[in-house]
C-alpha cells in the first residue's frame, strides 16, 4: 500500500483557500434572507469573518514558511521545505526528517510533537 503524505505548509494553505470559500457561500446563503435584515446581516458577518480570518492564515503560514528549512528531495531532486522533525516533499510527496534518529524509521506525523513522539527503538 502506497501512502500519499502533504506537506505542512500545503495543508495550511489548503485550510485557508477553503475558509474563503466557506465565508463566500455563507454570505451567498445570507443573500436568501433578504427579507430579514438581521439574518442576512449576520450571515453576512459570518462570512466576512471566515474570508477575513483566511487572510490571517495566509499571513501566519507565510511568516512560518520563511523560518523553514530548505532541503533538496531525495526523490525528486527539488527543493522543499521541512517544517517540524517530519515532513513531506511539497512536489512528490516523500517523508522526509531533519532528525539523524528518525533516520529509516517509519514515518508518523506524531514525532513533531514532543509530548507523543517515539523514539527510535
Amino acid at each position: 500500500m502506497d501512502i500519499k503524505y502533504t506537506s505542512k505548509i500545503n495543508k495550511i494553505r489548503t485550510f485557508a483557500l477553503s475558509l474563503v470559500f466557506i465565508g463566500i457561500i455563507i454570505m451567498y446563503a445570507g443573500l436568501y434572507f433578504k427579507a430579514s435584515f438581521t439574518v442576512m446581516t449576520i450571515f453576512m458577518l459570518i462570512g466576512f469573518l471566515a474570508t477575513l480570518s483566511s487572510a490571517a492564515v495566509y499571513i501566519w503560514i507565510g511568516m512560518l514558511s520563511t523560518k523553514a528549512v530548505q532541503v533538496e528531495c531525495p526523490n525528486c531532486n527539488k527543493v522543499t521545505k521541512v517544517l517540524g522533525r517530519v515532513d513531506a516533499c511539497m512536489s512528490c510527496k516523500q517523508p522526509l526528517t531533519l532528525d539523524p534518529n528518525l533516520d529509516g524509521v517509519e514515518f508518523d506525523e506524531k514525532y513533531n510533537h514532543k509530548n507523543k513522539s517515539k523514539e527510535k527503538s
